[in-house]
């Protein structure tokens, strides 16, 4: 695990540019640095060493010196392709994946993609060619940020983006249609960011740039192909098995390996099948938020040592700037601070953890794939009866079930963007100073519910998740927290070969009215007790809702709110109302107090501060 920068474009300070942008992100790589320059290419590597301790240094060239590659992530079937680039005639000078990658690439180019398991971001310099070449892997786990300045021509990428702003042909300018849906999805959606210019590469996808052009395309594609002809023990009895292996391949490391531990079923299923000698959890004082105790007694039965903390408050807050500049862009995922401590407390112990994260996506986790199966007999209602009520619920106060009223009043291509959506476009046009609706989050999502037509409703809204969820909010959080702490966070649900299993579960399998992961469940109670593996999901709570109403944490928002910066984009007198309803109990608004508030946060990091 390790950070990678480069630009692709002549100047004269290019080593002292490259280095001033790898210092930006120095916490992703603190055990060693390495650079590449020539005429026309600038590449950086900031190195966390796991796998060949003493080999393994970045850049690596090819044999005859023509390709060099930065490379972040793990591939973890590399044995097997060093098997078959040796018979092939490649001669190899380390045992690192890095080399494979490298030999991969002169042997099959871009098909190299198609052939590898693992978490990956990485890009190689063809200096004959002047080729720059990048890729990200399957599901997004590592991310990858390119910026192109249409004046000078230079291309830079990076594992983050606050890299950029260490060269002096980046302008740094927001991008404020990124917040019109940022305020739906709590997260910044699509390959579009909050600066101008700046993109993600996609997840499955590669990039090339020649001739001053940039080509992205996609190499991969999930897909949901669901088998009717096995029985759930028998789907058991397979995601177990998928599992034990994947676990084992993710805790292939030259350095000790742990776990992460929370009360439910995805972490416990881990920490269980992955045989550590530590899990790490944190909590709150408030027992209602508090998982330490139970990580505690799950330890004790699994074997394993819990090193467990507990996060104040005050510490909380105090992180807020120091997390929002972390991320990149702003994110409202309250348990994103959490995931900051837990993170912290690992590394103080171990350089490797292992993590629960797409179980949900690839099994049927959230509480929102239930709906198809609620309530059913209101889906066959017309539905242009149902949109009028819907219409109506809509102009009504949010009380218990009229939220059911107005998404059930629409067809789900034209409500679902994820399993949160917290602010739809009547709401942003009162609390946006400047609304557009140039570009609607369900513009996004529709994409994705599209390719899935002729799927049932919770494969569609799964592929969505896949798409956009658990990219932009689950596994940004999960790498930046981590890579903040120069912790190595591994992911073994998000592997190809569980989900070449998973993508076949039929959905009865998967989830019904009373219980989701049905499956996944079933495969985790062989290990776990039956209190784990069939406990609701909760995520990761976060005490945010009732910190809220104690004025001294409400003070602290309201001065936010009441800001030049809020000013500038909101109509600050809403946001005092939306706080003040809050406060006072009269409405729970914590979810959209927190979004906005984290905006705000995370604008002062980046254009006020820098």
């Amino acid at each position: 695990m390790c950070g990678i920068v480069g630009f692709i474009g002549s100047r004269a300070d290019q080593k002292i540019v490259l280095q001033k942008m790898m210092d930006a992100i120095a916490h992703r790589g603190p055990d060693g640095r390495g650079t590449y320059f020539d005429e026309k290419a600038a590449l950086g590597h900031l190195r966390l060493s796991i796998i060949d301790l003493k080999g393994g240094t970045q850049p690596m060239y090819s044999e005859d010196g023509n390709y060099i590659i930065v490379f972040n992530g793990e591939i973890y079937n590399f044995q097997g392709l060093r098997d078959e680039l040796v018979a092939a005639g490649h001669v190899f000078q380390s045992h690192c994946d890095t080399e494979v990658l490298l030999h991969g690439y002169e042997q099959w180019g871009k098909d190299l993609l198609s052939r590898l398991r693992g978490m990956f971001a990485f890009a190689i310099w063809d200096k004959r060619a002047q080729v720059l070449f990048c890729a990200r892997d399957h599901f997004g786990i590592k991310p990858l940020y390119y910026y192109q300045n249409a004046e000078t021509g230079t291309l830079m990428f990076s594992s983050e983006i606050k890299s950029f702003l260490e060269h002096p042909d980046f302008h740094k300018e927001l991008n404020p249609g990124q917040l019109e849906l940022y305020l739906s999805y709590q997260y910044s959606p699509g390959e579009n960011t909050f600066f101008k210019g700046v993109k993600k590469l996609m997840p499955a996808h590669w990039l090339e740039f020649k001739d001053g052009h940039v080509t992205t395309q996609r190499y991969w594609q999930p897909s949901f192909e669901p088998d009717s002809s096995r029985s759930l023990q028998e789907w058991e009895e397979e995601i177990g098995a998928a599992m034990k292996e994947s676990v084992e391949a993710h805790k292939i490391a030259d350095v000790e390996v742990g776990s992460f531990l929370s009360s439910g079923v995805d972490s416990s299923y881990i920490a269980a099948l992955a045989d550590v000698d530590k899990t790490f959890t944190v909590g709150f004082a408030d027992q209602k938020y508090d998982e330490t105790q139970f990580a505690k007694k799950f330890s004790k039965t699994i074997g394993v040592k819990n090193y467990s903390y507990c996060v104040t408050p005050e510490e909380y807050w105090a992180n807020l700037g120091k997390i929002q500049y972390s991320m990149d862009e702003p994110l409202a995922d309250a348990a994103s601070v959490a995931l900051y401590f837990v993170n912290r407390e690992a590394s103080k112990q171990v350089k490797v953890c292992l993590s629960g994260e797409g179980a949900d996506e690839f099994f049927g986790g959230y509480n929102t794939y239930k709906e198809p199966f609620t309530v059913s007999w209101y889906n066959r209602l017309p539905l242009f009866l149902r949109r009028a009520i819907g219409a109506v619920a809509d102009c009504l106060p949010p009380v218990r079930g009229v939220n059911f009223l107005v998404r059930r009043g629409v067809p789900l291509e034209e409500r679902y963007i994820g399993n949160t959506n917290l602010m739809d476009e009547r709401r942003k046009k009162k609390l946006l100073r400047n609304y557009t609706g140039t570009v609607r989050p369900i513009d996004i999502s529709h994409i994705y519910l599209d390719q899935m037509k002729g799927q049932d409703d919770v494969a569609r809204m799964q592929f969505c998740d896949l798409n956009l969820w658990m990219v932009g909010d689950i596994l940004l959080k999960a790498d930046k927290m981590s890579m903040a702490n120069s912790l190595e966070l591994r992911v073994p649900f998000l592997d190809r070969k569980v989900f070449e299993l998973a993508r076949r579960i039929p959905t009865a399998c998967k989830v019904n009215a009373a219980q989701t992961k049905i499956a996944m469940r079933g495969a985790a109670a062989k290990l776990v007790p039956p209190q784990t593996a069939e406990k609701k999901k909760l995520g990761f709570p976060v005490p945010v809702r009732a910190w809220l109403r104690e004025e001294k944490y409400a003070s602290i928002v309201r001065e936010a709110f009441s800001s030049e910066t809020a000013q500038q984009f909101f109509n600050t007198h809403v946001l005092l109302k939306m706080l003040d309803q809050h406060v006072s109990g009269k409405r729970d608004n914590w979810r959209q107090i927190w979004c906005i508030f984290m905006f705000l946060v995370w604008y002062q990091e980046y254009f006020i501060k820098r």
